[in-house]
């Protein structure tokens, strides 16, 4: 017999996390976690890594639920950038950058085996499709930074571009993606 998955409409949930009621975190899993694993495995296709960090996300997002503000997102964005952000502080991380200098090929040949598993696909959302049909420069700058995992001043650097242009352009494009949301 399987455990009843629990469901909370957003208020709810944010209400119980900032409470600190133990059936949020339950609920946040059920409710959010093959998402934000998604988004973690996009960055990190070693699924064994991949899963600490969700794990590392809801531990943070349980930890931060007092700082979550509605008025500045919604909560599903909110828990994407803690998943994303971590995941490339991982990428970052001297020990992660040591570990893959010292993988045997066979080792090699099983990610990218695994890379070929997608478990989140942004076109369930229809977010891909949305940020296709933004202008070229808004499209090339937000698939950079979020779905390639650059920092800002990568892109600006790849794109041979002044820091504030690609900062500019991601704010132009979250306020036409967020007119397909409202």
């Amino acid at each position: 017999m399987t455990a009843k998955k629990i469901s909370l409409s957003e208020e709810e949930l944010i209400s119980k996390l900032k409470g600190q009621d133990t059936i949020a975190i339950q609920a946040l899993y059920d409710m959010y976690s093959a998402a934000l694993f998604g988004v973690i495995s996009r960055l990190i296709p070693q699924t064994e890594l991949a899963e600490d960090v969700l794990q590392e996300t809801f531990i943070k997002i349980w930890n931060s639920a007092g700082s979550y503000d509605s008025s500045k997102g919604r909560l599903f964005t909110w828990m994407m950038n803690i998943a994303r952000n971590l995941a490339i502080d991982k990428l970052r991380s001297k020990d992660f950058r040591n570990s893959n200098k010292n993988l045997e090929l066979d080792n090699n040949v099983d990610a990218i085996d695994g890379q070929n598993e997608v478990t989140f696909n942004a076109d369930a959302f229809g977010v891909k499709e949305m940020v296709t049909k933004l202008k070229p420069e808004l499209n090339t700058v937000l698939n950079m930074v979020y779905f390639k995992g650059y920092t800002h001043l990568e892109a600006a650097k790849e794109l041979n571009l002044p820091l504030g242009t690609v900062k500019t352009r991601i704010r132009m494009a979250i306020m036409e993606l967020r007119k397909h949301f409202n």
